[in-house]
């Protein structure tokens, strides 16, 4: 089945305890596609970039099946750029440098080839942007995935709670369910969504895994014990990319096959956190996914007697 994802693409440059980048390419909308396009052949983006941006990573897109007629290319502008250092925990980081550019006034065009899609990621921007992705489609989409930050928490709440009321999953981490929702408890934050109008909620716990909520029912899937965290940057983008390209694949959004997506989205993040940036899950094979596969299912399988 078809799959949009709407976010960004921008130049990244990073500082980790394993050494720095120069520009490197980031951006939601980068790794939700590349993730995605391990699982669907029908992969549309939708985002916007300055004439700054290498035609060969768009070339990169394209091998990948990744369909970029969405995707703007703006002459005389720049592409979004962010800059941070992590700290030695790998769990928190700084931000040295944010610029807009493209972003600060994107506006997503939806070319009619994109406009039967069955599945609809809306990664991380202003809820504002998600909402008019939503209102252009001609037809819901069977599914709608979003994810946010707590940057649009904050200063974007009215228009969040709007966007909230049309989609079916929200994707958050564990500290931006808590500010969503002001529960500590994340049993009682996933409640307090489904009110907001999401009948499914997975929150992301990090190095310590991801909680799935819906149906009454609940699913924790862990993370996968790795020696090296190289970067971070990107993997909860992968994770949502892995999980929906999943759910696209098998066209199955029942909660158990929601279960085994969540499983796959981990696995793909396991893989980005390897490596700078997206060069990790550039080069997968299909052989090297159903191992690290493999790898979760032992991970957590038991047996009673």
């Amino acid at each position: 089945m078809s799959l949009l994802t709407v976010g960004s693409v921008a130049f990244d440059a990073l500082e980790t305890p394993f050494g720095k980048t120069d520009k490197i390419i980031g951006g939601s909308g980068t790794y939700i596609t590349l993730s995605a396009s391990y699982f669907t052949q029908e992969n549309n983006l939708v985002a916007v970039v300055g004439d700054d941006f290498p035609h060969t990573m768009i070339n990169d897109f394209n091998q990948h099946g990744i369909n970029t007629e969405g995707l703007q290319v703006r002459a005389g502008e720049k592409t979004f750029f962010w800059s941070g250092r992590y700290h030695n925990d790998m769990n928190s980081r700084d931000t040295l440098e944010t610029q807009l550019n493209v972003m600060e006034d994107f506006d997503p065009i939806i070319p009619d080839s994109y406009q039967n899609c069955q599945y609809l990621m809306l990664g991380n921007t202003a809820p504002a942007i998600q909402q008019t992705v939503i209102e252009r489609l001609k037809n819901r989409p069977k599914l709608i995935m979003l994810d946010t930050m707590n940057l649009w928490i904050n200063i974007a709440n009215p228009d969040l709670m709007s966007v909230l009321k049309l989609v079916d999953i929200l994707v958050v981490n564990d500290e931006e369910a808590r500010q969503l929702t002001h529960e500590y408890s994340l049993v009682r934050a996933a409640a307090r969504i489904h009110a907001m109008g999401p009948k499914t909620v997975i929150i992301k716990k990090g190095e310590h895994g991801a909680l799935l909520f819906g149906e009454g029912r609940i699913f924790f899937a862990p993370a996968l014990p790795l020696e090296e965290v190289f970067d971070p940057t990107g993997a909860g983008d992968t994770f949502a990319g892995g999980f929906i390209g999943y759910l696209a694949k098998t066209d199955d959004t029942s909660f158990d096959n929601m279960k085994r997506a969540i499983i796959y989205g981990s696995a793909m993040a396991s893989f980005c956190v390897e490596k700078f940036g997206a060069e990790r899950i550039m080069n997968l094979t299909e052989a090297e996914i159903q191992d690290r596969v493999s790898e979760f299912v032992k991970l957590s399988a038991f047996g009673l007697e």
